[in-house]
């Protein structure tokens, strides 16, 4: 049989992800399929288990039933070459915080084999797009949340993964380093690569996914393109209708200030 050609090949294939914590399911069979090439949404209120599927898809959290796929490679079979096409950019893992911001680049580059020299160029171009110049010899322990997040988004982006896998990616950073950043996301994808976001903000998975997910609950509720899950609606609008659980109210007399 011949060899498919690249295009066809998911970027990522989820197929019956489970993951439960004592006798509370997180992950309750998750099928999804992540279009090479696409920027992809990943959406759903707290507790929905968009983390939990991600790091399961990332091969940093085991799954207790089903299959994770990076461009065919089986995340959990041969863990080593699907975290070669993968950047990440997890919530809650901690960083080598005492290392500078160029250290930990650096450090993060050669532990992907990549050439010294080859590191310096990438750490130095990182630097210069996160607008961390200036605080590439400040240990990451003290940079505010906003440097914390583009220092491990750029760590991330270093060895120029396949694949990157980014959680609330735009949390606490600047409006004109987020543009910097949503452009390079843009290009990097325009090329060929495939992101995949999970984020909070409706508007900003609009105007920059062309496809997106919706979970809740630990499963899948609606996926497609943008234009297909919103049927006409709003994201945020047709979100609300298929989670549920606004509650419409002024708010208790005392907070009301008349």
């Amino acid at each position: 049989m011949p060899t498919p050609p690249v295009a066809s090949v998911p970027a990522l294939a989820l197929t019956g992800l489970v993951k439960r914590f004592g006798q509370k399911t997180a992950v309750d069979g998750i099928d999804l399929v992540v279009p090479t090439g696409s920027f992809y949404g990943l959406v759903g209120p707290n507790g929905a288990g968009k983390t939990t599927t991600l790091s399961m898809a990332t091969g940093l959290l085991r799954p207790d039933a089903g299959t994770a796929s990076v461009h065919g490679v089986d995340v959990w079979a041969d863990p080593v070459a699907a975290k070669r096409m993968i950047g990440n950019l997890a919530d809650g893992v901690r960083l080598f915080d005492r290392l500078t911001g160029e250290q930990l680049i650096t450090y993060t580059g050669m532990l992907f084999s990549l050439p010294r020299e080859e590191v310096a160029v990438r750490t130095a171009d990182l630097l210069r797009l996160m607008d961390l110049g200036e605080a590439a010899g400040t240990p990451v322990a003290d940079y505010s949340a906003g440097m914390t997040k583009k220092v491990a988004l750029a760590c991330a982006l270093v060895h120029a993964p396949r694949l990157l896998v980014l959680d609330e990616p735009f949390e606490s950073v600047d409006p004109v380093s987020a543009a910097n950043i949503e452009d390079v996301l843009r290009s990097y994808t325009g090329s060929g690569g495939t992101v995949i976001v999970s984020s909070h903000s409706m508007d900003l998975v609009q105007r920059m996914c062309d496809h997106v997910a919706i979970v809740s609950a630990g499963r899948v509720l609606v996926a497609g393109t943008v234009d297909e899950v919103r049927a006409g609606a709003t994201l945020q609008d047709r979100f609300l209708e298929l989670v549920g659980g606004r509650t419409r109210s002024e708010g208790p007399a005392w907070l009301r200030q008349s």
